[in-house]
């Protein structure tokens, strides 16, 4: 081998361990976020998700700083995790997913609101794993009800599939999630988990060496969940 092919494998070699640790940092960071914005919302008593609608979820998605932007064309752009409930009533290790859509209007600003979405159904979360899926079109997301003693204030029987809830910053007020679409995001499932890892397997427990601060989201919700039981 040449000298000048063996600098190039070598640089190559080099370049790889920083790509991984980098998208690991990132998703990291992404993990972080969202067991901040659980704890923000579940230890708030008057904001907090009701004991009942935790406990019945079959699916919570959480997507911190999801940036809306606009001038005239409005765009949406958010990263984070969804867990599902498994057969034995614990939640799974976590799936990476995006957040994206677009609207149309006379707005102008930037905003970043954190999302928590509350799946009552298997429905919406099999459509993303075997694709995407789009709020508004699919199912629509009803603002949840809030609160300890809550039961429903947007819906007394609990009949919507999806129950969203938001804390909004920036110049925007309120959020708007129809049209938004949610996939799986496969390139931070493989920097977390590997290559050919499905959502599929994630969900029924089909991998190891996790790394802990995606557990500690998992975790944490287990915490919440056990809490409203009592």
């Amino acid at each position: 081998m040449s000298r000048s092919k063996l600098h190039v494998l070598l640089l190559v070699c080099c370049l790889l361990p920083a790509s991984s640790t980098l998208a690991s940092e990132t998703e990291a960071k992404r993990a972080r976020e969202a067991v901040r914005v659980i704890d923000e919302i579940m230890q708030a008593p008057d904001r907090r998700i009701p004991s009942n609608l935790l406990r019945e979820a079959h699916a919570i998605a959480v997507i911190p700083d999801v940036i809306k932007a606009g001038l005239v064309v409005g765009g949406r752009r958010g990263h984070g995790l969804i867990v599902v409930k498994t057969p034995e009533g614990t939640w799974s290790n976590p799936s990476f997913i995006t957040m994206t859509g677009g609207s149309l209007g006379l707005q102008a600003g930037v905003q970043s609101t954190d999302v928590v979405l509350v799946f009552r159904s298997r429905r919406g979360v099999d459509s993303i794993v075997h694709g995407k899926f789009t709020l508004g079109a699919d199912a629509s997301a009803a603002a949840g009800p809030v609160g300890r003693s809550a039961q429903a204030s947007t819906d007394a029987q609990l009949k919507a599939e999806i129950y969203s809830y938001s804390r909004a910053r920036g110049l925007f007020a309120g959020v708007a999630l129809d049209g938004s679409v949610i996939a799986i995001d496969h390139d931070s499932n493989q920097a977390v988990f590997g290559d050919g890892i499905t959502p599929r397997r994630i969900f029924e427990g089909g991998v190891g060496n996790v790394p802990e601060v995606v557990v500690d989201f998992r975790d944490r919700l287990e915490e919440y969940t056990a809490q409203s039981a009592e």
